[in-house]
């Protein structure tokens, strides 16, 4: 049996989990509830400014916000639906600026519906994946019409811009060719290693088309690809990577049923495999590991899954480095849990969102410390579905005032997202301690 299906259309209703639209357990601690000021800093209109943004954020130095939206933008992929944007929400006093960073515009040299959340190279470069656009052949899963997705690059302008609006050089740094390539990458961030090759994961492709693990290297005269692992024969990468300092990969995969963990360790020019662990072996661990995984200062991994654990909407989890040992932070409540990567901040605090649970099943915004007798859980946010969001599938940003930043892929304000549909476009949210 094989985790959630995978397609390529946000409207289609097999759309993957990360993808798709549509109170908590405790362990040895109490429920807290924390007074917080939630406030929206961008409601999306479906215009210039991008749809449906499905990925959390990325911040630079200065604290500017940046992401990207599946929908929206001038050039249309589908009747009435954008292929999608990059923006920036630059800092400007106590208020923020909304500033298109590019609209991306289909076909086959450029890529479309930006699903995952972009990463920062040292240089202030931006990296990022599309789920569609590049080639177009009839090997993702699609009949050939959106293409196998790409990777692109986003750049400054090389020359000062005293526009008002200025947008960033984008190029397409690699097209996917679908099985035997990789093609369809998933919803997480690519990672970038010391020397600056970047990887990622997809859920197409492959020897056997379950998707695989790719890596970018930098040559002289542009990119190189090349599969890390030859396919995934029992069900493809669930989530995107993490990478630690002596560069070994981790990632989860969707089979078996209930999602595994792996490793991928460098090995002279080859990599060996590892498998972690196999959640449907650990009770009440969890199901569907969606949310890429983070790796603290000594080794040890943390991760999330979708649904399952005592309160069926999913568990916080970590595996200490060295033996693997899994140690169950907290379940919680819902149908819908984390489907992006938890961020970790100096105190070792646990943050993260939730698709679907939460008061209003609308999802949630949560908060995991660290006591002497387990983690505290507390709610930060729970989303109504009206002018505050709704179904985020988000990491948490946090600035140097421990301000809280993300993304809802639905809800908000705008509606003007989609022809003949009521959906409301996503926000960008901030809460403020």
């Amino acid at each position: 049996m094989t985790g959630p299906q995978r397609a390529t259309s946000i409207f289609d209703s097999s759309l993957p989990a990360i993808l798709r639209f549509c109170c908590a357990v405790i362990f040895g601690t109490a429920i807290l509830a924390q007074a917080q000021t939630f406030q929206v800093i961008h409601n999306f209109t479906g215009g210039t400014d991008g749809a449906f943004p499905l990925a959390g954020l990325s911040a630079d130095r200065a604290g500017n916000l940046y992401g990207t939206a599946q929908g929206g933008g001038t050039f249309p992929c589908y009747a009435g639906y954008g292929c999608g944007t990059a923006f920036r929400l630059k800092r400007l006093g106590a208020g923020w600026v909304f500033e298109p960073l590019y609209e991306f515009q289909g076909g086959t040299n450029d890529g479309d519906h930006p699903a995952a959340r972009m990463m920062f190279a040292p240089n202030g470069v931006l990296y990022g994946t599309t789920y569609g656009g590049g080639i177009h052949n009839n090997t993702c899963g699609d009949g050939g019409d959106d293409g196998c997705g790409t990777i692109f690059q986003l750049a400054p302008p090389p020359t000062v811009c005293r526009n008002v609006i200025c947008p960033w050089d984008e190029t397409v740094l690699y097209r996917f060719g679908g099985s035997p390539d990789a093609g369809k990458p998933t919803g997480g961030p690519l990672v970038m290693d010391q020397s600056g090759n970047l990887y990622g994961t997809s859920i197409n492709g492959g020897c056997c088309d379950y998707g695989d693990v790719f890596e970018l290297s930098p040559s002289g005269s542009g990119w190189n690809e090349a599969l890390i692992d030859n396919g995934f024969p029992d069900g493809g990468p669930m989530s995107g990577l993490a990478i630690d300092t002596a560069g070994n990969l981790y990632g989860s995969t969707e089979s078996p049923y209930a999602g595994a963990i792996y490793q991928l360790s460098p090995s002279g020019s080859n990599w060996q495999f590892n498998l972690i662990i196999n959640l449907n072996n650990i009770m009440n661990g969890g199901d569907g590991p969606e949310g890429s995984l983070i790796v603290d200062g000594a080794g040890n991994l943390y991760g999330t899954t979708f649904s399952g654990g005592v309160g069926n909407g999913g568990t916080v989890f970590e595996l200490s480095a060295g033996n693997w040992n899994f140690s169950l932070f907290y379940s919680l409540t819902g149908s819908d849990g984390p489907q992006e990567s938890l961020t970790m901040d100096s105190a070792g605090n646990l943050y993260g969102t939730t698709y679907g649970d939460g008061a209003y099943s609308r999802g949630s915004v949560f908060k995991l410390s660290p006591s002497a007798n387990g983690w505290i859980y507390t709610d930060l946010h729970d989303f109504t579905g009206g002018s505050d969001g709704s179904l985020p599938i988000s990491n948490v940003v946090i600035d140097a005032q421990g301000n809280l930043y993300g993304t809802t892929s639905k809800g908000g304000t705008g509606t003007n997202c989609y022809q003949g549909s009521s959906y409301a476009c996503g926000v960008v949210w901030k809460i403020t301690p």
